[in-house]
């Protein structure tokens, strides 16, 4: 019984060496690479920006809506972060979105502030109202800029903040062998523009 097993594999190995030598002789060995996880892009920015980050008009009602959708989209993220559906990269950029439309909101509102107190005045020349009520609209221009100042503080700081957490992540990418010394740089860069900008 043992010799028809070694025949009948003899019989095999002999049939498959011809068969190799039929196989088609490359000249260069099949190297596959896989491909780049990171990828270079040269205009990449520090904070990820998508199709709803498009500059929206100034109008006020606009943005408000504009912002109401934001703020739950930042709720929502927080919690899609914590059960790892987005990255923490993703629900930030939602967080910082809220604060810039905040103070898109502001700059709308502080414009039509200023129109306002420009009509008032104009019609006080006329005569039409009386000088309490441009003193009012003059008022509402006040606080609408404090308004507006502080949310750009607000704006810049949280910048700031992006700009320094995503150059923290970079250099431990770049420490792990997972980054590249040119989105260290960016990052760098981008943080040292803020900070002579403040």
């Amino acid at each position: 019984m043992m010799r028809w097993i070694a025949f009948a594999f003899c019989l095999v190995f002999a049939a498959t060496l011809p068969a190799q030598e039929d196989l088609p002789k490359d000249p260069e060995p099949m190297d596959i690479e896989p491909p780049l996880l990171i990828q270079e892009s040269p205009n990449q920015n520090i904070v990820y920006t998508t199709a709803l980050d498009q500059k929206l008009p100034a109008d006020p009602d606009q943005l408000a809506a504009a912002l109401e959708k934001a703020r739950k989209s930042a709720a929502s993220g927080e919690r899609l972060f914590r059960s790892g559906i987005i990255a923490k990269v993703d629900a930030e950029n939602r967080a910082l979105k809220v604060i810039r439309l905040e103070a898109e909101l502001a700059d709308a509102k502080l414009e039509l502030a200023k129109q306002n107190v420009a009509v008032q005045q104009a019609r006080l020349e006329a005569g039409e109202v009386s000088e309490t009520e441009a003193a009012a609209a003059q008022a509402m221009a006040v606080a609408a800029m404090k308004e507006a100042e502080s949310a750009m503080a607000r704006k810049e700081k949280a910048e700031f903040d992006a700009a320094v957490l995503n150059l923290h992540r970079q250099q431990k990418l770049l420490a792990m062998g997972s980054g590249r010394k040119s989105e260290v740089n960016r990052a760098q860069e981008k943080v040292s523009a803020l900070q002579q900008k403040n």
